[in-house]
């Protein structure tokens, strides 16, 4: 298994792509062309370089045939979700089986997810077998790609040890998730004597603490971090629940590796699995070309939080991802508290 690369297309289309019986459960329903298999390995390279996780080429160990694709797809609306399309000569043979069991290892063991599911549907009796099999356990019903699905969910407790590992992509990680903001010594040694730009030699910000910390460690040493806590905020006057995201810090050498966006990523479906509806951010202007290629949106009412001397509007852009399919404010926002 390695990360779908553009040069696959012509195998999706063999696989996967152009074969009705395998095609028919999948959203299109339909085969189809040759181009639309160069679209799909396209979207999975895009889906890579936003998360660091996503969909594997799967191939045989022996002869390195292509067998089909296999992995992790990140869906803005419902969270992370394992899918799996093989040719129908891979099928019967336990790779479906072999294979989700290394994304699961992926996501629970390497990326520390909170959760993991996946859309069937109803009559793909085979498919619903290997969920079943993988641990999944039925979570009702959900519209996927405007189709009726089943949808099964997937916990840690209920996951087996992978017979096989990933080759590629984010698996030199480790994420680590932990209660609590985490240690400045540890927050010390990530800016690797470079200043806090939102401490006191930068914006000047007293922040809350964080209650939860997420760790990615490469090589024995970490190399990035996010935090992140959880508040009920009003936005146009209405009380939601939200996640406030900060703290989000790359250690020097290990930038541009994509090694923040995973971080961001798996931070968004702890705050997802914790009940939040919006994820909130401050965000210093440079980077906001960043987030904005990463989903989030620069809010465009008033924000307001407290500081020790009182109320104060953000001085940086203030950023929201949605996780509920909610309004985006228009009037006004209170982040009920000290800024993160």
């Amino acid at each position: 298994m390695e990360p779908i690369r553009r040069g696959d297309g012509e195998d999706l289309f063999e696989a996967v792509v152009s074969q009705d019986s395998v095609m028919r459960w999948l959203a299109t329903g339909r085969a189809d062309s040759r181009s639309a298999a160069e679209a799909m390995c396209d979207e999975h390279v895009a889906h890579w370089a936003r998360h660091g996780y996503g969909d594997f080429a799967v191939r045989d160990a022996a002869t390195h045939a292509f067998l089909g694709r296999v992995g992790l797809r990140n869906r803005p609306q419902y969270g992370v979700d394992l899918g799996f399309a093989l040719h129908p000569r891979a099928q019967g043979r336990g790779i479906a089986g072999e294979a989700g069991r290394a994304c699961l290892n992926l996501a629970f063991n390497r990326l520390s997810l909170p959760a993991l599911f996946a859309f069937v549907l109803p009559d793909n009796a085979a498919s619903i077998a290997v969920l079943r099999r993988l641990g999944a356990q039925a979570d009702g019903t959900v519209q996927s790609s405007g189709l009726h699905c089943l949808r099964y969910r997937f916990g840690v407790a209920s996951t087996a040890a992978a017979e096989h590992v990933v080759d590629g992509g984010c698996t030199d990680l480790q994420l680590i998730h932990a209660l609590g903001p985490g240690s400045p010594d540890g927050k010390s040694a990530l800016r690797d004597g470079q200043p806090d730009p939102f401490g006191v030699n930068g914006f000047g910000l007293v922040r809350a603490d964080k209650q939860h910390t997420l760790t990615a460690v490469s090589e024995g040493r970490p190399v990035a971090s996010a935090g992140w806590l959880l508040r009920d905020m009003a936005f146009d006057g209405t009380p939601r629940r939200t996640a406030g995201l900060g703290s989000v810090l790359v250690r020097p050498d290990d930038r541009d590796q994509g090694t923040a966006r995973t971080v961001i990523s798996v931070a968004i479906e702890h705050a997802r699995a914790a009940g939040a509806e919006t994820m909130v951010l401050l965000c210093r202007p440079d980077l906001v070309p960043f987030y904005t290629q990463l989903g989030w949106t620069r809010v465009s009412a008033p924000v307001a939080y407290q500081q020790p001397d009182g109320a104060r509007t953000p001085s940086v852009t203030t950023m929201i991802y949605d996780l509920a399919g909610l309004p985006h404010p228009t009037i006004s926002v209170d982040l009920q508290g000290l800024p993160f």
